[in-house]
């Protein structure tokens, strides 16, 4: 019951949106009037040029809730901040606020459709969410709320953010799910096109930066003692020192406070060029040379490498075990968080059996045996499941972890090199299949969402 078989997960969506700091600021709908018919999009009448406009202002509506110039202006500084940090090249603003706003008035018309459902997310869900993007930066809650807020960035908005990603991931989970079937002919296909593969969009890539960011107008002395800074840096990382701590006291790179210059893993052709070709020869722990781009110096270290797709003859197995509990009428996803946040330090206390209390409230199939999940292969659990597992050490107990099953109280058993078998990585390519079938999937299902809403464009957003 926490395979791996979805478009995505709160967590990824969670920590790409911390990332891009792309925050909702929540705006008024009190005056608008109701849309009069679904799917219409039409330009409202503009005021002369020399009308006075307010501090914000409402650039479009959706489905009579309003997008306000602030809100796009607040993406659109972190997308532009999140592409100087990668060295991308920076877009014409204008371009970029029009694709921001577009992005926006979909996820409104999702949040909404989301609402409509039923769907919710309690605090118990938004907590989990903000403790698991303090893990993956390595911190502790507190410290995430210091850090984000030193980049102008209120907890209140961050966790508005964090429930309004959970609302979008379960509402796509359950469209999505029953729309995709994978044949025996679509893994034989995937597994004939993958094997001698070198395209970048199948390599996936972990990378970490800093960035020594030289002004516009910068002097020939400056560019020069600016270089010699980012040398500084690379010999310091390439002699071992925490890259993340580097980061963190000398990149230029917005948010590389609370990220630790970790940009994240993601397949090669959706990096910059010039950090795939600076890293092209390196492995796992290497250290780049100092690379220019339009926005500084650069110094690029690779957290991971591996080849996407098909993955090696080789894997690493782990064998864990888990209580289940789903929310409900009776049951909110904090009291069930609370009730394994218990269960959990009676165990470590010596105080109760994880198994007998496994079969005692566990609800999944895997009570009966004491919650015991069995020998797994890499990708076969949904992805903050298998985070989860990834970070703990043999006969160590997780923190509660919410997913789109329920709650878990995790215990990882042990962990062994194994050779998979022709049908396991049959299985392994299946579930890969499956993923980008999904991804297809959402594409078309965003654009019909987008489609059957009612949106009216007003002002131009500044």
């Amino acid at each position: 019951m926490i395979l791996r078989d979805r478009h995505s997960n709160a967590l990824a969506l969670l920590l790409a949106c911390t990332a891009a700091a792309a925050f909702i600021t929540p705006a008024a709908a009190q005056g608008l009037r109701a849309a009069p018919q679904l799917g219409a999009s039409r330009p409202a009448a503009r005021p002369a040029d020399n009308t006075p406009r307010p501090a914000d202002y409402i650039v479009a509506v959706v489905n009579s809730e309003p997008v306000t110039n602030n809100e796009v202006r607040a993406r659109l500084i972190r997308f532009e901040q999140q592409l100087a940090q990668q060295g991308s090249p920076m877009p014409a603003r204008a371009d970029l606020a029009r694709q921001v706003l577009e992005r926006l008035i979909s996820e409104k018309a999702q949040l909404q459709l989301a609402r409509e459902s039923g769907i919710k997310a309690d605090e118990g869900a938004v907590d989990q969410a903000e403790l698991n993007v303090a893990r993956q930066n390595q911190i502790e809650v507190p410290e995430l709320r210091r850090r984000l807020s030193s980049d102008g960035i209120g907890v209140a908005a961050f966790r508005d953010d964090l429930r309004n990603q959970i609302l979008l991931t379960r509402l796509r989970e359950r469209e999505l799910e029953s729309r995709v079937k994978v044949t025996d002919l679509d893994v034989d296909q995937y597994i004939r096109e993958q094997q001698g593969s070198t395209d970048l969009s199948t390599m996936e890539l972990n990378l970490a930066h800093v960035l020594v960011a030289v002004p516009e107008n910068a002097t020939d002395a400056q560019v020069a003692a600016l270089q010699a800074k980012a040398r500084s840096v690379q010999t310091r990382a390439q002699a071992g020192e925490d890259f993340a701590k580097l980061a963190r006291e000398a990149s230029d790179a917005p948010g590389a406070a609370a990220s630790g210059g970790l940009v994240g893993m993601r397949t090669a052709d959706r990096y910059p060029p010039l950090f795939v070709q600076a890293t092209q020869n390196l492995r796992a722990g290497g250290v780049s040379e100092v690379v220019r781009s339009g926005a500084g110096f650069h110094v690029i270290k690779v957290v991971e490498k591996r080849q996407g797709g098909m993955p090696g003859v080789n894997v690493v197995q782990q064998h864990a075990r888990h209580i289940l509990l789903r929310p409900g009428p009776q049951l909110s996803e904090s009291a069930a968080t609370a009730r394994l946040a218990d269960f959990k330090k009676r165990i470590e206390a010596g105080q109760a059996d994880f198994a007998e209390l496994a079969r005692e409230f566990s609800q999944d199939a895997s009570a009966r045996n004491g919650g015991d999940l069995g020998w797994a292969n890499p990708g076969l659990f949904v992805p903050e499941f298998e985070e989860t597992l990834n970070s703990l050490e043999p006969g160590k107990l997780a923190e509660p972890l919410v997913s789109r099953f329920g709650v878990h109280l995790i215990q990882l058993l042990e962990r062994r090199q194994s050779t998979l078998s022709q049908r396991e990585q049959r299985d392994i390519a299946r579930g890969l299949v499956r993923e980008k079938k999904l991804d297809e999937a959402y594409a078309q299902w965003a654009q019909d969402v987008r489609g059957r809403a009612y949106v009216e464009f007003r002002e131009p957003p500044q």
